[in-house]
């Protein structure tokens, strides 16, 4: 099989900025079987939960270290009134979904059962609040709920419902998706409302709030450019003091038209690199949002958040079409991978990410079959579980060479070889996604400022790129041991076409 060579120099003793282990966040929406099939199964399911709470899905994402969740949306966070989910459930009112294939449902998955949710995962709550339908009372009244510690109105009706101790709610959305499905707004008259809500949104007790501003669509800084000017001006830096702390963005890889955009599996191979394109755009769009803000903020106080990314494809035949049902192939894993050593770069502005979405819809971690019940672990699962110790590390500046490592896509180079590396306590982690579909890399990392000791890689990849995992077959896309060789301060590896790799070592010296 042909071979591309190409080197990598790692800088060992130059650390850069702390990669946030928020950039490794998930999302869950009420959108088909995400929460009610997903994680939510009741206290009455023959499958093992914690008191309605799925445990083998708990289980599988404690193994990544998810840092946090966003919940109830997406454009059902919009359209959800905080109230109706709480209480006895067999009283809670029923709703449509009306944006996710316009089903009703009983909202026995409310703020309490959320909030236990990430007690159990160890996240962090990330909470969309209600701007597009919603009131300012209504979404100030949600954070007194959850947060305040004493006898006051929202505190003493959280207690009524069965928990005393408040809860802890670092990160808060206002609204989602504002120039679409969260209010069709211009970009001038949400700012305004952003600044109104974010008032609200109080700070109770020793409760701090990371006020995330709901932002653009993909490409579009002009929406950023609005939110910054809410925040100071090109003369005044942005004040310490602002009414939110962090903008937002959402960018899905859709290679295709909307209504045309292709299936998760059996594409081919023009399909295939049309992807990878349009998945290093993210990086591209998110430059260029990061240079709107650095106008405003030169000292990066306000945060730049992704918190809607991943694949979209055509549902899967015969499955419900509003329920955003994919396969997850090897393909989708390569996006991931990609997308991270973007992130890993981008981390002094970028301060969190949310894939969309963690179970059972688009580019998720999980599905779980609904007639076996089984759980399956996704190629896009084992990414983030190989990349769990660039959460909170250092960056660490990577000169990658690799000439030959080159695609042309419609007029456009796409580099096959992407890469990037961190260390934390002691520890040195290197990441390369190698997207050729018939050359292997043999890769060479020149360490400086030091060297590694015990080092092991791990190659994620199969046979055939559009190859997921089933029942039948759970494991055909699953990490596996490769063989690394280290000497004289040069690790070499030989990365397959089509694979993920990730490569740890302990810093000496």
């Amino acid at each position: 099989m042909p071979n591309t060579s190409a080197r990598a120099i790692v800088n060992l003793d130059v650390t850069g900025h702390t990669i946030s282990r928020h950039i490794y966040g998930h999302f869950a929406e009420h959108l088909g079987r995400c929460i009610y099939g997903g994680f939510w199964v009741g206290e009455d399911s023959e499958i093992p939960n914690v008191g309605g709470i799925r445990t083998d899905v708990v289980d599988a994402l404690r193994a990544i270290r998810i840092p946090n969740l966003r919940w109830p949306g997406g454009c059902f966070a919009d359209e959800y009134h905080w109230r109706d989910g709480i209480g006895p459930r067999e009283q809670r009112p029923r709703m449509v979904n009306s944006h996710w294939g316009d089903v009703v449902e009983d909202n026995s998955f409310g703020t309490h059962e959320f909030m236990a949710l990430c007690e159990l995962l160890g996240a962090d709550p990330y909470i969309s609040g209600n701007v597009g339908s919603g009131t300012v009372r209504e979404m100030s009244d949600w954070i007194e709920y959850l947060t305040r510690a004493d006898d006051s109105p929202m505190a003493a009706l959280r207690a009524a419902n069965g928990r005393e101790e408040p809860w802890r709610v670092p990160f808060w959305g206002l609204g989602n998706e504002a120039w679409g499905c969260g209010g069709n707004m211009r970009a001038e008259a949400y700012a305004d409302l952003a600044r109104q809500y974010a008032t609200y949104v109080r700070e109770h007790n020793d409760n701090r709030v990371y006020r995330i501003a709901a932002g653009a669509d993909a490409d579009d800084v002009s929406w950023t450019r609005v939110l910054m000017e809410q925040l100071g001006s090109m003369t005044e830096p942005v004040r310490s003091a602002s009414p939110f702390q962090a903008v937002s963005v959402h960018r899905y890889t859709v290679p295709g038209p909307w209504e045309n955009k292709g299936s998760a599996t059996g594409f081919s191979e023009e399909d295939y690199w049309t992807t990878m394109a349009t998945a290093k755009g993210t990086e591209t769009a998110l430059r260029k949002h990061a240079r709107v803000m650095d106008c405003y903020d030169p000292d990066k106080k306000v945060g730049l958040v992704l918190d809607e990314w991943g694949t979209w494809w055509d549902v899967e035949p015969g499955t419900n079409p509003g329920f955003l049902f994919q396969q997850n192939t090897l393909r989708d894993a390569l996006v991931a991978g990609m997308h991270f050593d973007a992130f890993h770069a981008l981390a002094d502005r970028l301060v969190m990410a949310n894939i969309a979405q963690t179970v059972n819809v688009l580019q998720a971690m999980i599905h779980t079959d609904p007639d076996t019940n089984a759980l399956l672990l996704t190629p896009t699962y084992h990414v983030f579980a190989m990349n769990a110790d660039h959460q909170d590390a250092q960056y660490l500046p990577t000169h990658l060479d690799a000439p030959a490592a080159v695609r042309s896509v419609d007029g456009a180079e796409v580099p096959t070889l992407s890469v990037s590396a961190s260390r934390k306590d002691g520890k040195v982690l290197l990441s390369a996604s190698n997207l050729d579909l018939e050359h292997s890399v043999t890769l060479s990392v020149d360490l400086r400022g030091g060297r590694l000791d015990s080092v092991t890689a791990q190659l994620l990849t199969a046979e055939k790129v559009d190859t997921w995992n089933d029942a039948g077959n759970p494991h055909a896309v699953a990490p596996a041991d490769l063989e690394v060789a280290s000497a004289d301060g040069v690790v070499r590896l030989e990365i397959p076409p089509h694979s993920f790799v990730t490569v740890r070592g302990t810093l000496v010296g």
